[in-house]
């Protein structure tokens, strides 16, 4: 059975609030991961679509959330725009590469793009496992140094294979733009060398 209620509490940074149904009744616990194909990050004060069950901690927990409005036949096709994580750090490893191969990137270059994503990578482990404990998170700043300084193929992969950090709008921004910084830094590093 479906219930309606509104977002009361929202701890975007932890990724969990709490919902009360409509015409009050005892609030539920929400988890971000319970939302079905979410298009953009909660706001408190939003209307809700859920089902109640027990979570594994014994909570009132909502299930198969959907915001107000949406139906699972749009959530699908929004789906099919997600952008492909995985594929696009496999596509950036596989460049770096061959830009290696070919004597266009220097070794020392590629030492760090490897190293700097084998890190990367490991944070979003990390993080990821933080945020479904409840513990302390790495810093957003930080995660988008380590892509700044040459660990963004490696953010992609967690992105796409661990399924972190990759719907959260603002951060995604962010994300991209360390990648564009990174790439145009290196670029004018490489021509300047001639």
């Amino acid at each position: 059975m479906r219930f309606a209620g509104r977002l009361t509490e929202w701890h975007d940074e932890k990724g969990y609030g709490f919902v009360v149904p409509n015409g009050g009744g005892e609030r539920v616990f929400v988890h971000v991961k319970k939302f079905e194909r979410l298009r953009r990050r909660p706001i408190e004060g939003e209307l809700l679509s859920y089902e109640v069950a027990r979570d594994d901690k014994g909570r009132l927990a909502a299930m198969r959330v959907r915001m107000a409005g949406q139906t699972a036949a749009t959530e699908q096709k929004h789906g099919a725009r997600r952008i492909p994580h995985t594929l696009l750090g496999l596509v950036a490893i596989t460049a770096i590469a061959f830009a290696a191969w070919r004597g266009w990137l220097p070794k020392p270059a590629v030492i760090v793009y490897g190293f700097m994503s084998v890190v990367t990578f490991v944070l979003y482990w990390r993080d990821k496992g933080a945020a479904q404990e409840n513990a302390r998170r790495t810093p957003e700043s930080e995660l988008h140094f380590v892509s700044l300084v040459g660990g963004w193929p490696g953010a992609l992969l967690a992105q796409g294979l661990l399924r972190h950090k990759s719907k959260k709008a603002s951060f995604q921004a962010t994300f991209w733009l360390t990648v564009i910084a990174n790439v145009g830094l290196m670029t004018w590093w490489l021509s300047s060398r001639g």
